[in-house]
C-alpha cells in the first residue's frame, strides 16, 4: 500500500543532510541525574558461584520472558537465546567466527550455478525422545513455515528457496513447487530462485530450524499457532539442550541431550534463563551470584565497573541498530516531512556519550557500517533548522496545532532514559509533546505487531552478516515492517540486489534502497549497539561475536578461574 506524503532527497534536502545539534544544559544535566550510581560491589557474591562452575549449571540473564518458544513464530533475541540450545538445523555455527560448519547435515555439496544444494544428513542425528532425524522432518517444516495460515512473520527469510514466496502469499498451493525435496531419509536438495551468497549463514536461524513433525500434529494442526507442543512435558527437540522446566516470569531451565550426536562436546549440565527485565535486579542478582552473564549493564553502573572492576564488564561488537518505528497510516505520522522532522532533531551523539557511554555509536543511517562489506553511501546529519522548515511546511510553525503523540517502549530503565530524553529533545526542539507508554515485552511485541501504535521503540540485530537482513525487513507487507510503509521502487531495488551476483553492483543496489529508506524516513535510527554485559570470570567459550551468538555445546564453567582461586 501506498502512503501519503512520499518525498525523495530532492524535494527535502534537509532530511538527508544537515548539522550536528548541541544538547541542552537542562537536558543534559536531568539524563546525567537519572544516571547516578553507587559502587558497584561484585565480590560480594563471587563466593557464590564456583559451586555452580563445578556442577556446570550457567545462569543467564535472558532480559525478558520469551514469547513462545515456537521457533517458527518467534522474532526477538530472548527467544533466540533459548531455542539455539533446543533445536539445530542443517548447519551451525563456528563458535568464535559464527561461519557455518557441520550441524544435522554432516556435509554439503553444491552446484556449479550456485542454486542447489545437496545436504546429507547425519546417521546418528536424533530427537530427544530417540527417532531419527530425516530429511522429511526439514520439509515438514519449511512447509508449516511457509504455509499462508501460520503467518510467521520471519517466513521471508525462506524465500530464497525457488517458489518460496509464491506458496507463501497463496499464488501457489502446491508445496512440490518449492525448492525443498526429499531424496531419501539422509539425502535433502535445496533449489534456491538463483544464487546466494550468504545462504548456509541462514540455516542456523530460527526461521529455518527443524520441527518435531508428530509431535507437532499430536498437538494441533501443523499451521496452527500457540499449541501446547512447547510445553516442558511434551517437547521433542534435537539440540545439545533439552527443555526441563519453565515457570513462567521464574525461570527456564534446559539440560543436556544425551541423544544429541555431538552429546561428548557438551560440557554444561544446565542452562538456566532467568527473564529480569530490570537492569539494575539484574545488576544485583550478578553480585549476589544468581548470574554468570547478564544481558545488559545498567547505564549508571558503567563507569563504576569500568573504575573499580573492569574484569567483570565487556563491551563486544554487536550488529544492531536501535532505532524508532513510525506508523505512517496515522495522520501526522503519515506526512514524510514530519517523520523527517522527528528524526534530524534526535540529538544522537549527547545520547551515546552521556546517556550510554558504553561505545554506542550514533546512527545515521539504518544499516550498521562496513556490514558485509557494505556501508550506506548517503547518511543522514541531526539538523534542528532544517527539521523546524519542515515541521512549518507540514502545517505545524514551532508545534503549533500538532496533537499530542505516544512513544511506545517495552519495559527497561534503558529504553525509558532514551525516551525520556528523546521526549525532552522533541519538546524543546520542536514544541512536540510526546507521551510515554511503557509495556511488557510480549504485550509490546502483540501491540507493534497489530499496528496499534503511533511511535515505537524497535531494534534489529542482524541475523547473518550482508545488509539484507536490514534492508529487505522493509519491503511493502514485509513481516517485520509493521510501519505501514511502501514504496515500489525500494521493493524493486531489493529484489534486484537479491538477483544480482556481482558483489560492487549488488552492493550499490543496497545503497540506493537505503538512500530511498532514509529519505522516506518511516523508522529513526538512533545508535548502533554495542553489547554490554557483565560476566563471570568462571565462564569460558563465550566469544565476542558480531550477532552476539555463543553455541553453547563450546561453552563451561572453570571453578579455578574464580576470584581468589
Amino acid at each position: 500500500m501506498l502512503t501519503q506524503g512520499t518525498m525523495s532527497p530532492a524535494r527535502f534536502p534537509g532530511c538527508g543532510r544537515g548539522r550536528a545539534l548541541a544538547l541542552g544544559l537542562g537536558l543534559l544535566a536531568s539524563v546525567l541525574l537519572a544516571c547516578g550510581c553507587g559502587k558497584p560491589r561484585p565480590a560480594a557474591g563471587a563466593a557464590a558461584l564456583p559451586a555452580s562452575a563445578s556442577a556446570q549449571v550457567l545462569r543467564l540473564g535472558n532480559g525478558a520472558e520469551p514469547k513462545s518458544l515456537d521457533p517458527h513464530l518467534v522474532t526477538g533475541v530472548a527467544e533466540h537465546n533459548i531455542l539455539s540450545a533446543l533445536l539445530e538445523g542443517l548447519a551451525a555455527e563456528d563458535p568464535q567466527t559464527l561461519a557455518p560448519v557441520p550441524g544435522v547435515a554432516e556435509r554439503w555439496d553444491l552446484s556449479a550455478d550456485g542454486c542447489t544444494y545437496t545436504f546429507h544428513l547425519r546417521a546418528d542425528a536424533a530427537w530427544s525422545n530417540g527417532d531419527p532425524v530425516r530429511a522429511a522432518d526439514f520439509v515438514f517444516s519449511f512447509r508449516r513455515m511457509l504455509s499462508p495460515a501460520l503467518a510467521a512473520e520471519y517466513a521471508y527469510m525462506l524465500y530464497p528457496l525457488r517458489n518460496a514466496k509464491a506458496f507463501n502469499t497463496g499464488e501457489i498451493t502446491d508445496f512440490g513447487q518449492v525448492g525443498a525435496a526429499v531424496v531419501d531419509e539422509r539425502t535433502l536438495v535445496l533449489t534456491l530462485e538463483h544464487a546466494t551468497p550468504y545462504f548456509l549463514q541462514l540455516l542456523s536461524h530460527t526461521s529455518w530450524l527443524p520441527v518435531h513433525p508428530a509431535t507437532i500434529e499430536k498437538h494441533g494442526r501443523s499451521d496452527q499457532r500457540n499449541t501446547a507442543w512447547t510445553k516442558p512435558e511434551n517437547w521433542v527437540g534435537n539440540g545439545p539442550f533439552m527443555l526441563a522446566r519453565w515457570d513462567l516470569n521464574r525461570e527456564l531451565s534446559v539440560r543436556r541431550n544425551p541423544r544429541y550426536w555431538d552429546a561428548a562436546r557438551v560440557r554444561l549440565d544446565e542452562i538456566r534463563f532467568l527473564p529480569i527485565d530490570s537492569a539494575d535486579t539484574e545488576e544485583r542478582a550478578f553480585r549476589e551470584g544468581t548470574l554468570h552473564v547478564t544481558s545488559t549493564v545498567p547505564l549508571h553502573c558503567i563507569e563504576s565497573y569500568r573504575r573499580e572492576h573492569p574484569e567483570w564488564i565487556r563491551f563486544d561488537p554487536y550488529m544492531g541498530t536501535y532505532f524508532y518505528r513510525f506508523n505512517t497510516r496515522i495522520k501526522p505520522l503519515n506526512d514524510a516531512r514530519v517523520r523527517c522532522a522527528l528524526a534530524m532533531s534526535i540529538e544522537r551523539e549527547q545520547l551515546t556519550e552521556f546517556v550510554l557511554k558504553g561505545g554506542q555509536a550514533p546512527a545515521f543511517t539504518y544499516t550498521p557500517p562496513n556490514t558485509g562489506g557494505y556501508t550506506a553511501p548517503a547518511p543522514f546529519v541531526a539538523d534542528l533548522p532544517a527539521a523546524r522548515r519542515l515541521l512549518a511546511a507540514a502545517g505545524f510553525p514551532e508545534g503549533k496545532g500538532f496533537p499530542p503523540l505516544e512513544l511506545l517502549y517495552n519495559t527497561s530503565e534503558q529504553h525509558r532514559v532514551i525516551a525520556e530524553a528523546v521526549q525532552q529533545m522533541w519538546k524543546t526542539g520542536l514544541g512536540v509533546d510526546v507521551h510515554l507508554v511503557n509495556q511488557e515485552w510480549k504485550v509490546y511485541l502483540d501491540t507493534v505487531r497489530r499496528g496499534d501504535y503511533q511511535i515505537a521503540r524497535g531494534s534489529w540485530i542482524g541475523d547473518y552478516n550482508d545488509p539484507n537482513t536490514f534492508l529487505d525487513m522493509w519491503i511493502t507487507d514485509g513481516g517485520n515492517n509493521r510501519t505501514g510503509w511502501s514504496s515500489p521502487a525500494y521493493d524493486e531495488l531489493i529484489a534486484q540486489a537479491g538477483r544480482e551476483a556481482d558483489s560492487a553492483l549488488r552492493l550499490g543496489l543496497f545503497g540506493k534502497a537505503e538512500g530511498l529508506l532514509l529519505a522516506d524516513m518511516p523508522i529513526a535510527p538512533v545508535y548502533f549497539y554495542v553489547r554490554s554485559m557483565l560476566i563471570q570470570p568462571t565462564v569460558k567459550g563465550w566469544f565476542p561475536t558480531i550477532l552476539d551468538h555463543h553455541p553453547y555445546k563450546y561453552v563451561y564453567l572453570d571453578a579455578a578461574a574464580a576470584p581468589g582461586r
